[in-house]
């Protein structure tokens, strides 16, 4: 069950943790567009098929998941939704899988599954996971956002698992200057 929803890190910009060193935001400079997002807004979900497993409190949607909550966007193959039926429905968790995308209105995460735990108000991705944010981007195993705090921290995989040795890689742009 679960929804990632992610977001694309730029560096120098989310205070954000990568392999272990954190990279701080610079004072003035802009944070993830997650940060504080509302996860009280509406989820509206589109797919090919729903099958809806009441006794179980949960539905499964397949084929060409489309996942949209106020600015943010999901993407998926499959997602199942697991909620609470107490009078009225209430979403605790998405579980996306097969070429998971979260967007936000400037950053874009990727993965082969996802995890939003709304309760929580953490969004996780793994499997070949690249966070991306103009041409900044930073890959690894697993990607946590902390949707209160703006936090992103992304971790190596397990070597031999298809990820790079275990490791955080990234590529960030800097300002250019004329000499």
């Amino acid at each position: 069950m679960g929804f990632p929803r992610i977001i694309a890190a730029a560096l120098a910009l989310a205070t954000m943790t990568v392999g272990g060193v954190a990279i701080a935001q610079t004072q003035g400079g802009p944070i993830s567009a997650l940060k504080g997002h509302d996860s009280n807004a509406p989820i509206n979900v589109e797919s090919d098929r729903i099958e809806v497993q009441d006794r179980a409190d949960r539905a499964i949607f397949a084929g060409n998941v489309q996942v949209r909550q106020a600015e943010l966007s999901l993407s998926a193959e499959r997602l199942t939704l697991a909620y609470t039926n107490s009078g009225k429905l209430e979403i605790d968790r998405l579980d996306a899988s097969g070429g998971v995308v979260v967007r936000s209105p400037s950053e874009t995460a990727r993965g082969q599954f996802g995890v939003y735990d709304i309760n929580r108000r953490l969004i996780t991705l793994v499997g070949g996971v690249r966070l991306e944010r103009g041409e900044s981007s930073i890959s690894g195993g697993r990607l946590t956002i902390d949707l209160e705090s703006g936090r992103a921290v992304v971790d190596g995989g397990p070597v031999g698992a298809g990820e790079r040795g275990g490791r955080v890689s990234g590529r960030f742009t800097v300002p250019q200057r004329g000499r």
